[in-house]
């Protein structure tokens, strides 16, 4: 396996690693990004989390965790909605002592085509389960990320980042390739333009611009090389890397051309 290995995370759902990959995560040393979904929530109990958390951290293993985020909305304009969405950061909150993650990634969830007409209604409403979350994400030693996904741009993530900092919550941007690509207005060089100070972790996959296909880095058209040649222009500190390969095939091949492209110290 890569040497780079050791140096990123790679993501997988809680319910694909137990029924599937956890010997290899374990085997191979492949540092996870645990997805934690409603499918895990309900089907797993405390003492299932624990006992996993344990192996991986027997291994020192590195962990961090992706909330959930289908069908959930922190700004929603229903009451109902946001309380379902509170439940299953809750549930998640449980896990942050159980796995000690670096981080804990969440869709900030702005989309135009649903909230342009409510835009600063859905901020403050938005702000509001943010700022709660990201506090007790804080107390339990880790950093809330919240990354890009249906945003046409970083202006349109800025004024959730400040209303954040009025709130004293501390909070970093997790840029994602392929949302960028796939459903983005702005160029990757525009978005650390307007975030690149708050930039803590990337998700790196590939697409060509029509589907958010997770694809491996190199098999798609994103403009890799330039990137992260940029990113290495911006100082020696390494932000948490995260692969996101849909296909078990495509994580050899991910590890290869990002080693070739590597921009910080090993």
């Amino acid at each position: 396996m890569n040497s780079l290995l050791r140096h990123v995370q790679v993501n997988c759902p809680f319910t694909l690693l137990v029924d599937r990959y956890l010997d290899r995560f374990l085997d191979q040393g492949i540092n996870p990004e645990i997805g934690i979904d409603a499918t895990a929530l309900d089907r797993f109990d405390r003492a299932d989390f624990i006992k996993v958390a344990r192996s991986l951290a027997e291994r020192g293993l590195t962990v961090t965790l992706h909330a959930p985020f289908a069908d959930l909305a922190a700004g929603s304009s229903d009451p109902d909605v946001r309380r379902v969405t509170r439940h299953r950061l809750e549930q998640t909150l449980a896990l942050v002592p159980v796995f000690r993650p670096r981080t804990v990634v969440c869709h900030a969830g702005y989309d135009w085509k649903r909230h342009g007409f409510d835009g600063t209604a859905w901020l403050e409403r938005s702000a509001a389960v943010w700022a709660w979350f990201g506090r007790q994400v804080r107390d339990e030693g880790a950093v809330m990320m919240l990354e890009n996904v249906y945003e046409r741009g970083p202006e349109e993530m800025t004024g959730l980042f400040d209303a954040l900092d009025v709130a004293g919550t501390p909070s970093g941007f997790c840029l994602d390739t392929g949302h960028q690509s796939a459903f983005s207005r702005t160029d990757l060089d525009g978005w650390l333009d307007g975030l690149g100070p708050r930039l803590g972790q990337l998700h790196l996959h590939d697409n060509t611009g029509e589907f958010d296909d997770h694809l491996a880095p190199g098999q798609g058209t994103i403009g890799f090389p330039a990137f992260l040649q940029r990113l290495g222009g911006l100082g020696p500190k390494l932000p948490v890397v995260t692969l996101e390969p849909h296909r078990e095939e495509d994580l050899e091949p991910a590890l290869g051309y990002l080693d070739a492209l590597w921009p910080w110290p090993r």
